[in-house]
């Protein structure tokens, strides 16, 4: 398999794979007004499209795919993944109406978690432990980039093709971009049964052993979950500094996108390589170095609350707001990845994603969002200024899990008891 001998190259290539991925599935957003208007969606079906479905569908389906990324091909499930989601890209385009949007979206989400179990598992098998945080951390630039694009391009295609060619246009170059990758060989099945995947329903079993089993897994996931609270403070960052903030809202989304992508890409960047330079001087390793990030940013999260606007202490805190989730990405899984069985890295990957998905991203957005509306209808003026501070106040929580996980074996018994019940 001589594609492995240039781990550089493939992690250019599942970079712009990354990207690829997150162009397709934020380019919704990108057209929102103009998709709403020609298929007569209305918000409520709009949130219903953006939010539920995808959560649902790439949540599970990461999952599963994993496991049969560990059991099989790590590439070809990838390639399946690439061509999933550019085919129902490509019919999203085609769409006539919200059910058949939906089915669409729901595919696209669907093929595109084959991407990151198997991608984060080959990372770590061409880059080894000393490299594998700064390789997952420049792969994971491919979530600000294919944001920042998404809607770039949204606004140059848009006038030219609209948005149902630019759909089209984006399905085409996924096809051709997955044809190829379908050759390349990684067939795990010839492996021992002992250095494969087990079937489905044994690899969960597994995975969930390897979590009670694994206080260090544990709190390492429970924290990295905890982290991504943040993005429910970007979700709102809008409303927000408009409703609350009395800012202007075409400035302010302008500012948000420019600092969501180059701090974005920068926590990407800055968080995988320093935490493979200095994991191995800080006590706790790559666990310790989190712990760092988040004594670091949290704060600064806090006072941005609190800070006049326009005011640096505001723009330093907004900056670090999506600095941090990025910054944590190298580290976390390079930690939970060194610590799990080959033949399950693919799968723990995709149940981190799961967890991710579920309770961060789609129950912290209707938490936030159920909370604000009552605070503001009892009469609170500052109803989002309150709750959104509470998942900043979370997110400096997760610090306790990783510096739980960077003690290890010290509290593994305790841990082991907990979840155990």
């Amino acid at each position: 398999m001589r594609w492995k001998q240039s781990p550089q190259a493939m992690l250019i290539a599942l970079l712009v794979i990354h990207v690829i991925a997150h162009i397709d599935r934020n380019m919704l957003l990108g057209f929102s007004p103009q998709i709403t208007q020609d298929l007569a969606i209305s918000n409520a079906q709009y949130g219903f499209l953006a939010g539920a479905v995808w959560v649902l569908s790439f949540g599970f389906m990461a999952v599963f795919l994993g496991s049969l990324a560990d059991r099989f091909s790590r590439t070809r499930v990838i390639a399946a993944g690439i061509l999933i989601w550019s085919v129902c890209t490509a019919a999203s385009g085609a769409a006539q109406s919200f059910g058949q949007m939906v089915a669409a979206r729901f595919f696209v989400a669907s093929g595109e978690a084959a991407l990151v179990p198997a991608a984060v598992s080959l990372l770590m098998e061409l880059f080894k432990a000393r490299r594998a945080g700064t390789a997952v951390g420049v792969f994971f630039m491919g979530i600000p980039i294919g944001l920042g694009l998404a809607f770039v391009l949204a606004g140059v295609l848009g006038s030219h093709i609209g948005w149902r060619g630019s759909f089209y246009a984006l399905g085409v170059m996924g096809v051709v971009i997955g044809v190829p990758a379908l050759l390349l060989k990684d067939d795990r099945a010839q492996l021992g049964e002992t250095d494969r995947g087990a079937p489905f329903g044994q690899q969960l079993r597994n995975v969930f052993g390897l979590l009670r089993g694994n206080a260090t897994v544990a709190c390492t996931v429970l924290g990295f979950v905890l982290v991504h609270l943040a993005f429910v403070g970007v979700a709102f960052a809008q409303l927000w500094l408009v409703r609350e903030r009395g800012l202007d809202a075409a400035a302010m989304a302008q500012k948000i996108g420019l600092i969501g992508i180059v701090f974005g890409v920068l926590g990407s960047v800055v968080g995988g390589v320093l935490s493979d330079r200095l994991a191995r001087r800080l006590p706790g390793g790559h666990a310790g170095f989190v712990v760092l990030l988040i004594l670091v940013c949290g704060p600064l999260m806090v006072a941005y609350r609190f800070a006049d606007a326009g005011s640096a202490l505001f723009y330093i805190g907004m900056c670090a707001g999506f600095f941090l989730p990025l910054a944590t990405y190298g580290p976390s899984l390079a930690l939970i990845q060194g610590l799990t069985p080959d033949a399950m890295r693919s799968t723990v990957t995709g149940m981190t994603m799961l967890l991710i998905n579920v309770f961060a991203i789609a129950i912290g957005n209707l938490v936030v969002g159920g909370l604000s509306d009552r605070m503001s209808a009892a009469g609170e003026g500052h109803a989002l200024t309150y709750v959104l501070l509470a998942t900043d106040l979370l997110v400096l929580v997760a610090a306790v899990f990783y510096a739980l996980a960077a003690r290890g074996p010290r509290v593994a018994a305790a841990l082991q008891g907990v979840v155990a019940h």
